[in-house]
């Protein structure tokens, strides 16, 4: 009971959250435009108060994160790889393998994996998760230009692409509370407490926004293809790490980080990328949608069974 009570606290949160989004926007309270404009304004403003905090208010150095980082980029790596061997025999057009192949590999692991590990692990979760999430975000990001690039047949230049990453709005919050960190600056306790609570507001803004984007158009024309990757996004490719975690012989936190990274829903910001790239943005919108929605049910479940197997 106690562990089925830990999963059903981690997940609900979020359920309430989006679905909250989604009944706003319903009720005509909010349209699609002031959405996207509030979806901008968080990542942009909101995100990297978040990632300078939380990585500003540890008071402990975090434990080794090599194998962590090594094993889940190299997982990441992989997965890439053999998408981009396998996708192209399946699917006959371009503007549609770039957008697959982006949704099984790139998780929402910025909205997700924070809130979700501290919700399990506390404060030593919380900065774990946050400085994966600046190392993890800029490796998703250049990875999917390149893909998109790929299969519209344009080209990318290195250093733009550099500059793009670096001027990351989550990543610029990341290096500033890294500085903080490691220099052992203080904010004055009056500054201090509205970055908190701005920080504290960012997983809540985000999810209901998410929420409020939510969209049922022509699922049923792509179903063929939304229902394998989603499959292989929540459940198949999650597995494979979980093995692989016990494998190397990963720590209960280590393996759970790792989880959130390859078990979490399609990024959402894939949606507005594959849109303007070339992509099939109803196909990217309609993979975002399904595996958020699956996402709540398949997270409960990963929660509770790997706690009940003592693995986290």
């Amino acid at each position: 009971m106690t562990h089925f009570l830990t999963a059903v606290n981690a997940v609900i949160p979020f359920l309430i959250y989006i679905t909250f989004g989604y009944g706003v926007k319903a009720s005509g309270m909010m349209d699609e435009a002031f959405a996207r404009r509030l979806n901008k304004l968080i990542f942009q403003a909101f995100f990297p108060i978040m990632m300078f905090y939380n990585l500003y208010q540890t008071q402990e150095t975090p434990m080794r994160m090599g194998r962590l980082v090594v094993v889940g980029i190299a997982g990441e790596v992989v997965l890439i790889a053999l998408l981009l061997a396998v996708v192209p025999r399946l699917v006959k057009e371009n503007d549609r393998r770039g957008v697959l192949i982006q949704a099984v590999y790139r998780s929402n692991f910025v909205l997700f994996a924070v809130p979700l590990t501290e919700s399990i692990f506390g404060p030593s979760g919380l900065t774990v998760a946050s400085m994966m999430v600046a190392i993890v975000v800029p490796f998703y990001g250049a990875t999917a230009v390149i893909i998109l690039e790929h299969f519209r047949g344009g080209s990318f230049h290195f250093g733009k692409l550099l500059i793009k990453v670096l001027t990351n709005p989550m990543i610029v919050g990341a290096i500033v509370g890294g500085i903080f960190l490691l220099l052992g600056i203080r904010l004055p306790a009056c500054v201090e407490k509205p970055v908190s609570q701005f920080s504290a507001a960012t997983t809540p803004l985000a999810l209901f926004i998410l929420g409020g984007t939510l969209q049922f158009s022509s699922l049923k024309s792509n179903l063929r293809f939304i229902i394998p990757a989603v499959f292989m996004k929540l459940v198949l490719i999650p597995t494979v790490m979980i093995a692989v975690s016990i494998a190397v012989g990963m720590e209960p936190l280590e393996r759970f980080v790792l989880l959130t990274m390859f078990a979490t829903p399609t990024a959402a910001a894939s949606f507005p990328m594959a849109q303007n790239m070339g992509g099939d943005g109803k196909l990217a919108g309609e993979l975002v949608v399904c595996s958020t929605l699956v996402s709540v049910v398949t997270i409960f479940l990963w929660v509770f069974g790997l706690k009940s197997a003592g693995l986290i």
